[in-house]
């Protein structure tokens, strides 16, 4: 009987923190967002603090202000980037229809394969705006929550520096207090190296996709670029998907397959390459998650908080895993997650 009520208690538990995070979204992913920004700062400043003037002379709040005036342009300089993209390609649409009606054409007098009864009457150049509507969707929602995400930033910072002090005041027990600043440090710096490798990687990538699609003819190919380090984040399908949605477009701009063959292969190479080879050299083992956690994870926060989600799926499980692992009654959850069972 105590086993069943116990088991009720944490489905009850577990119904109410889905039910918590899909209403409390609006709320929580500026937050989120905020912490996350407030982590990658701090490592740069770090890094910036390895240059005596800057570290001598410069105070922490000059730095504070220019990095986050900084990131919140490059996010300002890329949406425009996107949405003025989307409007040229918009303007496009009816000359991409008729590259698309010649192809499938081509296709049926080539081999007999009737494409266009398979594929319907509908409205072919629409289904790029389809499918690149939830990342721009995320995309216009993170900008349009920008206020919110710097105001949280400025009382994260605020709270920085009373927060020492506070945890020592709830922890007056050495053992105790050495222990949530351990764990919390090792949040900072599991949190802090996957998002700088991934960011590293991810513009490795968008760049030679970018310089590779602009060979091949592609149009906007700074814009196919952004898409792809966008998604790279997303781990996983977002290679595959970054893949196939120039590919796609080139069905829509050219009215023969070879840069259609051309983008897959030579930019799928490149996620292979990218994604196989030197991203695990950079990261090594260091989120420590089971693949099967990590797409399992991947999944969930999609169906939770959609592109979004699907982006930040692996950080909030490596912070689960971190914490989980630090309680005696949830240590074996931590094994169960982790990539090898070593926590």
């Amino acid at each position: 009987m105590t086993k069943i009520t116990k088991f009720t208690q944490i489905s009850i538990i577990l119904v109410a923190g889905i039910i918590a995070l899909i209403y409390g979204k609006s709320f929580l992913i500026p937050l989120i967002f905020s912490l996350i920004l407030w982590i990658l700062i701090k490592k740069l400043k770090s890094t910036l603090n390895k240059i005596k003037v800057l570290r001598e002379f410069v105070p922490n709040w000059v730095k504070n202000a220019l990095l986050t005036f900084i990131i919140a342009l490059v996010v300002y300089f890329v949406s425009g980037i996107i949405s003025s993209n989307i409007s040229t390609m918009v303007g496009q649409y009816d000359v991409y229809e008729a590259n698309f009606n010649a192809l499938l054409t081509t296709i049926n007098e080539s081999f007999g394969i009737d494409l266009k009864t398979l594929i319907g009457d509908e409205d072919i150049s629409s289904t790029l705006s389809d499918l690149i509507e939830p990342i721009v969707s995320s995309l216009t929602s993170l900008v349009s929550n920008a206020f919110m995400i710097i105001l949280y930033l400025l009382f994260i910072f605020l709270e920085e520096t009373n927060f020492g002090k506070k945890l020592r005041l709830v922890f007056k027990e050495d053992n105790e207090f050495k222990e949530v600043s351990s764990t919390l440090i090792e949040l900072e710096e599991s949190i802090s190296n996957y998002l700088g490798v991934k960011t590293l990687v991810s513009l490795i990538t968008g760049a030679l996709s970018a310089v590779t699609l602009s060979i091949i003819g592609v149009d906007a190919p700074v814009f196919w670029g952004l898409i792809i380090f966008i998604l790279n984040y997303i781990p996983t399908i977002g290679s595959l998907i970054g893949t196939l949605f120039p590919a796609a477009f080139c069905l829509l701009q050219f009215t023969n397959t070879t840069p259609f063959i051309l983008t897959v292969v030579i930019v799928g190479l490149i996620q292979v390459i990218v994604g196989n080879i030197l991203e695990p050299k950079l990261v090594g083992n260091s989120m420590n998650l089971s693949a099967l956690v990590a797409i399992l994870a991947l999944s969930l926060w999609g169906l939770i908080w959609g592109t979004t989600g699907m982006i930040l799926s692996v950080p909030i499980t490596v912070i689960m895993v971190i914490i989980f692992s630090k309680f005696k009654s949830t240590k074996p959850v931590a094994i169960m997650l982790s990539d090898k069972g070593e926590i």
